[in-house]
Formats: C-alpha cells, sequence, structure tokens
C-alpha cells in the first residue's frame, strides 16, 4: 500500500521535470534565433569596401554617393588617385551626404558656394554637375596626383582646416580602388530584401554617370565591357546601387553577390554558370 501511495507524486514529479525541459529547450531555441536574428540585423544595411587589407564600411546612401563619384572620374578619363582625393573630400565635407544646408551658402556632397562660382544651389545639389566641377578645378592643380591631400584641399576647397582631409584618405582610397575595379569583388553590401527593381533606372545611371552602355531584358540588365576591370567596375557601381534600384544579383565572370540581410552580402561567391570575364549580369526584384 505504502508503494502505491507513493507513486503519484513521482509521476508528478517526472511531469514537471520533462515540462521544465521541454521549456528550457525552447528558452534556448528562442534564445539561439534571437542572437541570429540580432548578429544579422544589427546596425542596419551596410555596404563594406575591403582591399589593401582593410576595410571600411558605410551606410547605402553613402556609397552610393561614392559610387557617383567614382564614376564621374571613370568616364573622364581620370586616374584612380582623383577619384580617391574626391571621395575623401565628400566624406570630409559632408560624409557623403548631398546636403542641402552648410556653412554660410554650402550645399552638396562638397559643400561648394554659390556664392563662389560653383554654380546655382540647385545645379550643386545635382551630384553628378557637383563632382564635375570639383574634378574641373581638381585637374587644374598641377602636379596633383602625387601631391598630399591636405595641399590639394586647400587650392581646390579653399578650406580653413586642411589636415582635417587626411584622416579620410585611406577611406577615400579604399572606396575608390573597389569601385573601380582594381580590387575585384572587394564591395559588397548588406541589404534588406527589395520589394520592386528598377533596371532602366540603373540603365540610365550607368550611362548618364560612367558612360557605360548596357540593355535590359525583361528584370536582367548586361553590360559588355571593354575589360575584366572595366566589368568589374560596372559591377561594383551595380551593387553600389542595388539600395536604390532593387538589383537582387550582381554577376561579373565567375562571381556573383546575391542580396541578402546576413554578412555574407559583403562577400562575393562563385557563380554556377561562370559567365565571361567581361559580363556583367544584374537582375531585379519583380
Amino acid at each position: 500500500m505504502l508503494a502505491e501511495e507513493h507513486r503519484p507524486p513521482r509521476i508528478r514529479r517526472l511531469v514537471v521535470r520533462l515540462v521544465l525541459l521541454v521549456l528550457a529547450a525552447g528558452l534556448v531555441f528562442a534564445g539561439w534565433m534571437g542572437i541570429r536574428g540580432l548578429v544579422t540585423n544589427f546596425g542596419g544595411p551596410r555596404c563594406q569596401a575591403t582591399a589593401l587589407g582593410s576595410s571600411v564600411d558605410f551606410d547605402p546612401s553613402q556609397t552610393a554617393y561614392a559610387a557617383t563619384i567614382e564614376a564621374v572620374a571613370e568616364r573622364r578619363g581620370l586616374p584612380a588617385r582623383a577619384a580617391t582625393i574626391a571621395i575623401a573630400t565628400a566624406i570630409q565635407e559632408s560624409k557623403l551626404r548631398n546636403l542641402k544646408y552648410g556653412d554660410l551658402d554650402s550645399v552638396g556632397l562638397f559643400q561648394q558656394r554659390p556664392s563662389q562660382g560653383w554654380g546655382t544651389t540647385e545645379q550643386i545639389l545635382d551630384p553628378v554637375y557637383a563632382t564635375n566641377r570639383f574634378y574641373d578645378a581638381l585637374v587644374k592643380v598641377h602636379g596633383y596626383e602625387t601631391m598630399k591631400i591636405t595641399e590639394i584641399a586647400q587650392k581646390v576647397q579653399k578650406s580653413a582646416y586642411p589636415d582635417a582631409y587626411a584622416s579620410h584618405e585611406q577611406e577615400g582610397r579604399l572606396l575608390a580602388s573597389t569601385l573601380s575595379g582594381h580590387s575585384p569583388g572587394g564591395l559588397g553590401c548588406r541589404l534588406n530584401d527589395a520589394t520592386t527593381g528598377d533596371p532602366a533606372g540603373l540603365k540610365s545611371a550607368l550611362g548618364h554617370e560612367m558612360g557605360v552602355s548596357s540593355t535590359v531584358s525583361g528584370r536582367t540588365l548586361t553590360v559588355h565591357a571593354a575589360s575584366e576591370r572595366a566589368a568589374w567596375n560596372a559591377g561594383a557601381y551595380a551593387v553600389a546601387k542595388a539600395a536604390q534600384y532593387g538589383a537582387t544579383t550582381v554577376r561579373v565572370g565567375s562571381k556573383q553577390w546575391t542580396r541578402t540581410r546576413d554578412s555574407s552580402g559583403w562577400q562575393w561567391q562563385n557563380a554556377s554558370p561562370a559567365g565571361a570575364a567581361t559580363t556583367v549580369t544584374v537582375t531585379f526584384a519583380g
């Protein structure tokens, strides 16, 4: 009789233990999913440029402006050093933002002033116009290719704090190197899912900013570049503008960038099947 009397409490304890184990397992799983989500989404969408053994990251909007600055240099046939200087200047002057305000009447990426002859406010707020005006002034500086950026800032920007530009030179170099295709596959972006795509918009931007021709068929844009570096140049530009135009994949030769929110968005993976080394294929959200 005694054994029979004690059996129900033992059963209850066993049930309680089983319930606690199930709850603990559930908490562990929920915690793992929470940590995974935190790692995946921490900090918001970002783009990362990796070259020369270093990395730097900016948000997609800043990276898109850097791509415009580099693209204009390509269209003008300027050396990579010109894009490095221009991007570093824009980081110092506006943090790569197309600002509608600034000191006195300064506006735009380079904080150019209408009162000093850079153009009207409306013109300067056009990133392509502003970048061309910057390069117009830069190429007039004899020997700018080998000159210290602090000296260039003084001559082109008439800056009261030219030494401040030096701290952004490495950032400018990394962005220019990856965007220009000199460091293939060095630019990647972690982005939220795209709901719509605009291949016609990217086609227009490639032509207007970089002077590159492309074709669009449905949700796919194709560039047949003149060289492998030119292909990586156009591919990096497409990644930098992916948030703006809704690109979901960018393929250059045997490598492919795929839009994703996790850290693999910073990297290019092997593509299957591999395409021609000078062909860029961009697909877009439907």
